[in-house]
C-alpha cells in the first residue's frame, strides 16, 4: 500500500507531524536516517516522501545524515519519486552561503556576507566590517550555531585565537553586517505547499546574553541564550501580515521546487527588510499556534494527504 514516507534524523521534531497524519488516518512510515544503507539495484516502494533533514543533525551525533539523505533522495527522484522537499531543498538546508545567493537571484535583500576558511582568512575579511557592529555565524548551521556578536575586529581576534572558538563542521564560518531591528524582533514566514501559511513575531529582546563561557574575556562577544521575557510570550503569530516580500519568497521557493519551509528576515530602523535564513526543516511554535487557531504541523499532513491522493488518482487512471 503507498503511503507517506517522513526522512529524517530526530525524532524528538518529527513527532508532532506523526500526531497529526494519525489524526487524519494517513498511511505513513517513520524513516529514521541517522544510519542506514541505500541499495541502488532496487526500486524504491510507491509513496509520498517527505524529507526533514535538519543543517543540525552533527549536533545530535548523526554528522553524516544529510549526505545518507542526498543518496537516498537522488536514488528516489532518479526513479520518478513525488518528493516534498528532494534534493534542491536539502542542498540549500546544508548552506547558508547557497541560501544568500538563491534570496539575491530573485531579488531578496540578505545582510551583506563574506564566507571565509581558516583563522586568518577569517580575521582578515572582518576587517571589510571594521568601525561597525558584525556577527559570525556557521555556514551549515540550525538552531543559532556559531553566532556570535562583535562589536570589533580585535574582539574577533581574541574569540578566534581562544579554546573556544567553534569550528564549522564543513569549514565554513560566515561574517555578516549586523542588522539591528529598532523594535527587537524577527520575523519567520511559513510556507506550506509553496504557499505563505502565516508569519510568527519572534522577540528578541533578551536573544543575546553575554556568553557563559568562563574563558571567554571578551566584554562585547554574546550568544544567542536569552531566556523568554516575564509575561510576554517570545512567540507571536502576526495576524493579517502581508507584505511584497512574499511574493518573490514564494517564487525562489518554487524555483527551487521547496514546499515546505520557514524563512526569517528582521526590518532595519529604515524599514528595510533584510533575510537572512531558509529552514526547508521548520518546526512551530504550539503556544503561539493555540493561541491563534493556526497549526503548521497540520497544514503539512493535509498537504502531504492531498499529495498521496493524487498519486493514487493518477495510478487509477
Amino acid at each position: 500500500m503507498s503511503k507517506i514516507y517522513i526522512i529524517h534524523e530526530n525524532n524528538e521534531w518529527t513527532e508532532h507531524l506523526l500526531k497529526r497524519l494519525e489524526e487524519l488516518e494517513l498511511p505513513y512510515e517513520d524513516w529514521l536516517l541517522d544510519s542506514g544503507t541505500v541499495d541502488l539495484t532496487t526500486v524504491p516502494p510507491e509513496g509520498i516522501f517527505y524529507n526533514r533533514m535538519s543543517a543540525s543533525s552533527h549536533t545530535r551525533g548523526n554528522r553524516f545524515s544529510p549526505e545518507l539523505t542526498s543518496a537516498v533522495l537522488s536514488w528516489l527522484e532518479q526513479h520518478g519519486r513525488v518528493v516534498v522537499n528532494g534534493s534542491c531543498a536539502l542542498r540549500l538546508e546544508v548552506s547558508k552561503v547557497l541560501q544568500y545567493l538563491e534570496l539575491e537571484k530573485y531579488g531578496i535583500k540578505t545582510p551583506n556576507t563574506i564566507a571565509a576558511v581558516g583563522k586568518n582568512e577569517l580575521l582578515k575579511a572582518a576587517k571589510s566590517f571594521e568601525g561597525k557592529k558584525f556577527i559570525t555565524k556557521h555556514n551549515r548551521a540550525g538552531k543559532g550555531l556559531g553566532v556570535q556578536l562583535f562589536q570589533s575586529v580585535e574582539a574577533l581576534k581574541q574569540y578566534v585565537e581562544s579554546d573556544d572558538f567553534e569550528e564549522p563542521v564543513d569549514g565554513i564560518t560566515l561574517i555578516q553586517e549586523y542588522i539591528e531591528s529598532p523594535e527587537s524582533y524577527i520575523t519567520r514566514c511559513e510556507f506550506v505547499g509553496g504557499k505563505f501559511v502565516y508569519a510568527v513575531r519572534v522577540d528578541t529582546s533578551e536573544g543575546f546574553e553575554l556568553c557563559p563561557a568562563d574563558a571567554c574575556i571578551i566584554d562585547d562577544l554574546y550568544c544567542p541564550a536569552g531566556e523568554e521575557p516575564q509575561g510576554q510570550s517570545k512567540f507571536q503569530i502576526r495576524e493579517g501580515f502581508d507584505h511584497p516580500v512574499l511574493e518573490k519568497y514564494e517564487k525562489m521557493l518554487a524555483a527551487n521546487d521547496i514546499q515546505v519551509a520557514g524563512i526569517e528576515f528582521i526590518q532595519d530602523e529604515y524599514g528595510d527588510i533584510f533575510t537572512y535564513d531558509i529552514n526547508t526543516n521548520t518546526n512551530y511554535n504550539s503556544d503561539a499556534e493555540a493561541e491563534s487557531g493556526k497549526f503548521g504541523m497540520l497544514e503539512v499532513a493535509n498537504y502531504l494527504g492531498k499529495q498521496l491522493r493524487k498519486m493514487k488518482d493518477k495510478a487509477h487512471l
